[in-house]
């Protein structure tokens, strides 16, 4: 599946493990606030205490940078423990109030200093910039800090391909990098302050070995255990193909059906970047397989890759499997590329749990056109051995008059919806639709399960 983002928040989290996560974070920036709270030197006047808010800024800043690291560093316990479409919230979430601390540190700093010598607010900032050690790195760094930020917004997004947005930020790296030289080098809390020193270098090498750690070591590791590569690729539908990966143990790895791994294919035009893929057939020990629709350069070209090119992959990641379920009743709604995830949840329930319960699934198709429905024998064949029921919604709004995935034409598709778990999963406006009408519909938030796992 494509990297389509779906409505975040609506998967139940039964452990609620992620508010343990959210605490550290919190307790972390309070333990920031008590460094330079804790700093001894006295605040003689109203320039100080500028530059001491500046000072704070700065310090919250430099910490929120690498929480920003950490929450997509892909760590597998971190990911298991809040889930990567709440990581991914968080991530953007940040960004905006990362940029404006520092922004605020530059220009707080400033002004204390021009304040606390009586001089003009540019004349002190080119003494700050030409005089202080390291004040050029801190200046490229920040740059890039905005940069990142801005090509993150939605409509910077949509301009930029991923291998262009993907490239821009990897310059956040060399920004962290910069930064920190800055910091240890000029801060006041870490100038004459040794202990505060290791400890803020401690913390920048904990985030730095475990990126390393999770985003090099663990898929080389990964590739070197399992030597995944290109099987064959399949035409499922104009547009759509299915690419199936072997490899050994693959089992191994722990994929679960509706889960999504980041690919990456060392071929030309894939090998810089990796993208979220989800698996389309229930995974097992030698093969897994994506089926992918042409929603750009990278997805088109994936109809042209070879059997044999090596692949490398993160993950497995995501909680939109068949273990967040309620109850054993369901409902699939799927659309477009969405259809990869939800046929092998339905694959991975007639063929795992129809031996311990029954199955009782209904399966809700959308699509524009009846040529648009890829994966349509699969479906049909698993119908046959089950008690999935399938049923295809085709046709344009405009050329139907109406929406089939409206509230009470759900409730005329299945009246007992409110007593199934809802699996919901296509592209962002058809995924929201049906959500909102769950909810009209009064279906419980524990039983509607869907999940973002667009990485930028």
């Amino acid at each position: 599946m494509s990297s389509v983002p779906l409505s975040p928040g609506l998967t139940a989290d039964p452990t609620g493990s992620h508010l343990a996560v959210r605490g550290a974070l919190l307790a972390g920036a309070g333990a920031v606030v008590a460094l330079w709270w804790h700093d001894p030197t006295a605040l003689a006047g109203i320039g100080d205490r500028v530059t001491a808010a500046g000072r704070l800024a700065g310090l919250l800043g430099a910490y929120l940078v690498l929480v920003q690291v950490l929450l997509m560093s892909r760590l597998p316990w971190f990911e298991r423990a809040v889930g990567f479409d709440r990581l991914t919230a968080w991530h953007r979430g940040l960004g905006t109030n990362t940029v404006l601390l520092l922004g605020a540190h530059v220009l707080l700093v400033v002004e204390g200093y021009a304040l606390a010598d009586h001089r003009a607010v540019v004349d002190t900032g080119w003494r700050v910039l030409s005089t202080y050690p390291d004040m050029l790195k801190a200046l490229a760094g920040l740059a890039l800090f905005v940069l990142v930020a801005w090509t993150s917004a939605r409509t910077a997004r949509r301009r930029l391909s991923y291998e262009a947005w993907y490239a821009l930020h990897l310059g956040a790296y060399l920004a962290v990098a910069l930064a920190f030289f800055h910091q240890v080098s000029s801060g006041e809390d870490f100038v004459g302050h040794p202990a505060n020193r290791w400890l803020w270098t401690g913390l920048y090498g904990a985030v730095g070995v475990a990126v390393v750690l999770s985003r090099v070591v663990a898929p080389a590791r990964a590739w070197w255990r399992h030597r995944m590569v290109v099987d064959r690729v399949v035409v499922e539908a104009p547009g759509v193909v299915s690419v199936w990966v072997r490899g050994r143990r693959l089992d191994e790895l722990g994929a679960r059906a509706g889960q999504f791994l980041l690919w990456r294919f060392l071929a030309p035009g894939h090998l810089w970047s990796a993208h979220p893929y989800s698996l389309s057939a229930a995974p097992d020990r030698g093969t897994l397989r994506i089926t992918v629709k042409d929603a750009g350069d990278h997805s088109a070209a994936l109809a042209h890759l070879r059997p044999g090119t090596p692949v490398l992959a993160e993950g497995p990641f995501g909680h939109f499997t068949l273990e967040r379920r309620v109850g054993h009743r369901l409902l699939f709604v799927a659309g477009g590329s969405g259809i990869g995830p939800v046929r092998a949840l339905a694959e991975e329930l007639v063929t795992r749990d129809r031996h311990r319960h029954p199955v009782d699934a209904v399966l809700l198709y959308r699509a524009g056109d009846a040529a648009d429905l890829a994966l349509r024998h699969e479906l049909e064949l698993l119908a046959q051995r089950s008690g999935l029921v399938v049923r295809y919604l085709v046709g344009h709004r405009a050329d139907l008059g109406y929406d089939p995935l409206a509230g009470h034409r759900l409730a005329d598709l299945v009246p007992d919806v409110r007593s199934r778990d809802v699996y919901v999963c296509g592209p962002a406006g058809l995924a929201h639709d049906v959500l909102r009408s769950l909810r009209e519909l009064r279906v419980p938030v524990r039983q509607l399960h869907s999940e973002e796992f667009e990485i930028r």
